[in-house]
């Protein structure tokens, strides 16, 4: 990703009286009728304020679930106007069928909630028709939704055709943050990359081996690459099919000059299950009927030695079956070396994907990292170096 050659808040200039068509992510967890994680509510509050106190009347574009473009009463973003406006501490007002005329009665400064985008299905095609009936609500539009910058749906690039485009303060600092970490790195650059299946990662990984100094695998995908180099990994979860990709992956490693760190003792049990018998080994002395479920001690001591070495890291997944202790040993140890890091300045952290946050948060450090991302698919996008449609619409 290049710099920030993209307009902020700081560029929009007098907005009194101005409609501003604003993407925002209130894709909340529901449970009950209730917000159960306000984290993404919370996100908007910079942006959403500045603009309100600017005298702009704000018009907040979000979706919610999958409804595939018709009307679900269960996917109304109508439940959410009152935990926002409670995160807000303004009066936040629901508009389910938005007019030019509704719009132009509303007071400068007001905050309203537009229905669910993806009601429409025109949304998630990047309609152009849809795209010029929205714009043709507002003065201007910002992103500040980077977790759907990677889907080019009308409110996020569609709307940039046809009015100013500006990034939101969550969408600048997120791409400011990811730009320090990938984009224009200080070195030595380290990538820890976990989770259950190199499947699923193939193209970070691919993405990381060219860019970073250390590539720390863990998780389940951390077997087959131990697989890949002849070691009988036992009934650990492995994708057995795919150790010819993961040596492609050590090689281009060894050509482009970075480390690929994998685990040489691991925490193996018989059984997956909240605190079963277990054994720390060598990875050569997995019994056929082990799985291996965690990063040993030893290992992460040698980690941890690693990151002291490193200006930035990336972090992706966590090390190990983390969710079921004691598995979770490895991810909270090195995820308190890398905040410890962090806080005394000689780090610069950045952190993002769902499960990594929720191991962050487990580990008790996610407010120590320099930044972590809430977004899923679009912080694994930019990863493997992928451009993001809602982002480009912003550069254009």
């Amino acid at each position: 990703m290049a710099g920030n050659n993209f307009k902020t808040l700081d560029d929009l200039g007098n907005v009194e009286g101005k409609a501003g068509l604003v993407r925002v992510d209130l894709n909340v967890p529901m449970a009950d009728g209730k917000v159960t994680d306000d984290t993404r509510l919370k996100a908007v509050i910079p942006t959403v304020i500045e603009l309100a106190d600017k005298g702009a009347k704000v018009l907040l574009l979000a979706h919610f679930g999958r409804p595939k473009g018709e009307y679900k009463p269960e996917f109304s973003l109508e439940p959410v106007v009152a935990p926002l406006a409670a995160v807000l501490g303004r009066e936040v007002t629901f508009m389910q069928r938005p007019s030019n005329d509704l719009i132009a009665a509303l007071p400068n400064g007001n905050i309203v909630v537009i229905e669910n985008s993806r009601f429409a299905a025109g949304e998630e095609k990047n309609d152009p028709g849809m795209a010029k009936m929205i714009a043709d609500l507002g003065d201007f539009f910002v992103n500040d939704a980077f977790s759907a910058a990677h889907r080019a749906h009308v409110t996020t690039v569609g709307l940039a055709n046809h009015l100013p485009a500006y990034a939101g303060r969550s969408m600048e600092r997120e791409l400011s943050a990811l730009n320090k970490a990938l984009g224009n790195p200080e070195h030595p650059v380290a990538a820890v990359v976990g989770g259950a299946k190199v499947s699923s990662k193939l193209d970070v990984l691919r993405q990381m081996v060219g860019k970073v100094d250390h590539l720390i695998i863990g998780g389940g995908m951390a077997n087959t690459f131990l697989a890949a180099k002849g070691v009988n990994v036992g009934k650990s979860l492995c994708e057995h099919d795919l150790t010819d990709t993961a040596n492609e992956i050590l090689e281009a490693a060894d050509k482009a000059g970075c480390t690929v760190h994998l685990p040489y003792d691991v925490v193996v049990s018989k059984e997956f299950a909240p605190n079963p018998p277990t054994r720390t080994v060598n990875v050569h002395e997995v019994a056929e009927d082990e799985m291996i479920l965690d990063v040993g001690p030893a290992a992460v001591e040698a980690l941890s030695d690693v990151l002291k070495t490193c200006k930035t890291l990336v972090w992706n997944g966590p090390m190990g079956a983390f969710e079921t202790p004691p598995f979770d040993m490895a991810t909270v140890a090195l995820a308190r070396t890398a905040a410890a890091l962090t806080k005394e300045g000689s780090l610069l952290s950045v952190a993002g994907g769902g499960d990594t946050v929720a191991a962050l948060n487990h580990a008790g450090v996610a407010d120590d990292f320099t930044f972590v991302s809430t977004a899923g698919g679009a912080f694994l996008e930019w990863m493997e170096g992928k451009e993001l449609p809602g982002v480009a619409a912003l550069t254009r």
